[in-house]
């Protein structure tokens, strides 16, 4: 659905996007993680052909819309065509209430009247908007003027939607609906590629995770095969907890004792099948045996470090 090759972005003495490669796969719920200025807004401003980068690949639907500073302009607008963006920093008219919003969006994407008045009535009602239909968004809070906006990015029935921070301001109630229709987008077979600095959210819906730092794709991979890889790189933490008290003398680990029958066991490798013969050779019997998984916070936080030449 998006194939990004070597791209590169340069705004005056800042490199925005210093080659980057990504993929976003039919079907997949992609979060696309950074901290603040690492590219992320830079990249689905490329992609939808908003900014011009100075090298690279973009393609959309297998289709090549741009190549070395240069957009093939009919191809990305039929692309576009099937896409459906929201904005980071959007703004609405005031003036407009949501039906009028969403049957203006609707025409430029030559939807027909009544295809437009059935598909507003539609979102509306999914977003809990149509008891305010007739009201100007002028006065909509900001978690309303979000779902308009969500709204309209969706007016299209697009296959592939691309959310730029899509859940910031809102409540727990607003989140938890924007990780619902996010799942049924999913269900639906569509793919949907967001950005997020909120790594909860991510965790919470996303199949596949990129992680850009100073213009640069740290990781992209699955979330299970991402701390898969990170527990192997940096060793494994295992918590164990037995019916009596044991002995470690004979192994070489590094062992916490956190109370009289706990423990905490590092390793660079996953030893539960040894730790298991030591304690039944003991006597004793297992209680709880269990590897403590990094969250996806850690590792987050780890890439941004080593990006920007921490150790």
């Amino acid at each position: 659905m998006i194939k990004i090759k070597n791209l590169s972005k340069t705004y005056k003495d800042v490199q925005a996007l210093d080659g980057l490669n990504l993929e976003v796969k039919k079907g997949q719920v992609y979060g696309f993680l950074g901290p603040n200025g690492a590219g992320k807004s830079t990249t689905i401003l490329s992609t939808l052909g908003l900014i011009y980068p100075q090298q690279g690949r973009i393609e959309l639907f297998g289709e090549e819309v741009f190549r070395d500073g240069r957009f093939h302009e009919k191809t990305l607008m039929n692309a576009k065509k099937r896409i459906g963006y929201m904005p980071e920093h959007a703004t609405l008219w005031d003036f407009l209430t949501p039906m009028q919003t969403l049957d203006m969006i609707g025409e430029s994407f030559g939807m027909s009247k009544e295809e437009r008045v059935r598909r507003s009535r539609e979102l509306l009602e999914l977003l809990n908007l149509w008891e305010v239909k007739d009201k100007k968004v002028g006065k909509f809070s900001k978690g309303m003027r979000q779902r308009v906006l969500l709204a309209q990015a969706l007016i299209n029935d697009p296959e592939l939607l691309i959310l730029d921070e899509p859940m910031t301001g809102l409540d727990p109630t607003g989140i938890a609906e924007f990780k619902d229709l996010i799942r049924a987008q999913k269900r639906e077979g569509k793919t949907v590629f967001f950005s997020s600095h909120i790594l909860a959210h991510v965790e919470e819906v996303c199949d596949t995770v990129g992680v850009i730092v100073r213009g640069k794709l740290r990781v992209e991979d699955s979330i299970e095969n991402i701390k898969g890889d990170f527990l192997r790189k940096g060793g494994y933490l295992i918590l164990l907890e037995t019916d009596k008290p044991v002995s470690f003398d004979s192994a070489n680990w590094q062992v916490e004792r956190v109370s009289e029958t706990k423990y905490k066991i590092k390793s660079p490798d996953d030893i539960r099948p040894q730790i298991n013969e030591l304690v039944w050779g003991q006597g004793a019997k297992i209680l709880q045996l269990m590897v403590r998984a990094p969250s996806l916070e850690e590792i987050f936080l780890k890439m941004v470090e080593e990006g920007n030449g921490k150790k």
